[in-house]
């Protein structure tokens, strides 16, 4: 990395898996297919699985990423109406995006008291996306009871909790979901490689508070503050390729962010949660 983005950025010590990853190709891709459900209800009500999850081997995988492909997401339709749970491995497969399977996730854009952007820099250990740049936190609503719950986005802000504290060390009590701000959502399609990629309806969420971090080195390589400038810079390096942002921070930083960074204390009249950005 470049002496100069080192002089912007705070790095943090981190683990380094023992199985050297594949150089990523970034690039995000409209969705133009129509979602179809991947699960159906058995006489009994429950929920299935109504295809065979793909044979992948993931024995060059990080074991405790791979652990973490068992969660289960939460699928939607293109309206963002839940439609039954599938695993994170098989949301995540580029032959099931490609069949238009689709599943609910959260971007938390967390502000200190100096109104600076906390960055993460993913761990090489990540299965999508690994050494990319990205905002703070970037996860899933599971489907559990707590974080299926719709009204005021409730569940994603748990869910947004959860995961700060599992991926950066934040507590709980300092991140609560009533001091999460809910924006908007956006709809993207992105590969990460030849076999793993993302395909989500993003809840973007915002706040402003100085906290602990003591970030996971199995989730995170890296992580710094930034102003508006050093990720206007950031962001021009990503284009050089000399760095690798993710798909889905590049296109809300192009598209919302900086607008959103300039009201921080008047982010309501940006608050839309009837309608879904498709990008």
């Amino acid at each position: 990395m470049h002496r100069c983005l080192r002089a912007a950025l705070k790095m943090v010590s981190c683990e380094r898996p023992c199985v050297k990853k594949p150089s990523v190709s970034v690039f995000v891709k409209r969705n133009t297919s129509k979602y179809s459900a991947a699960l159906l209800k058995t006489p009994s009500g429950r929920l299935r699985t109504s295809a065979r999850m793909p044979e992948i081997n993931t024995d060059d995988l990080d074991e405790k990423q791979v652990q973490l492909l068992a969660e289960m997401c939460i699928l939607i339709d293109e309206n963002d109406c839940k439609t039954g749970a599938d695993s994170k491995k098989n949301c995540h497969l580029n032959s099931n995006i490609d069949k238009g399977l689709l599943h609910r996730a959260f971007s938390v854009f967390l502000f200190n008291s100096e109104e600076k952007l906390l960055l993460q820099q993913r761990s090489d250990a990540k299965i999508t996306f690994p050494g990319c740049f990205t905002n703070t936190c970037c996860s899933h609503p599971l489907y559990t009871p707590g974080e299926l719950e719709e009204q005021d986005a409730i569940g994603v802000r748990r869910a947004a909790q959860r995961r700060m504290e599992a991926e950066l060390g934040i507590p709980q009590s300092q991140v609560p979901p009533e001091e999460m701000t809910y924006l908007t959502r956006i709809h993207y399609k992105a590969q990460s490689d030849g076999i793993w990629g993302e395909h989500e309806i993003d809840y973007i969420l915002f706040m402003q508070k100085d906290v602990e971090v003591n970030p996971d080195p199995n989730e995170i390589k890296s992580h710094c503050y930034v102003t508006k400038e050093e990720l206007k810079d950031m962001l021009r390096r990503a284009k050089d390729k000399e760095l690798l942002i993710t798909p889905w921070f590049s296109l809300i930083a192009e598209t919302f962010l900086f607008k959103w960074w300039d009201n921080l204390q008047n982010l309501k009249q940006f608050m839309d949660h009837k309608k879904i950005h498709r990008m």
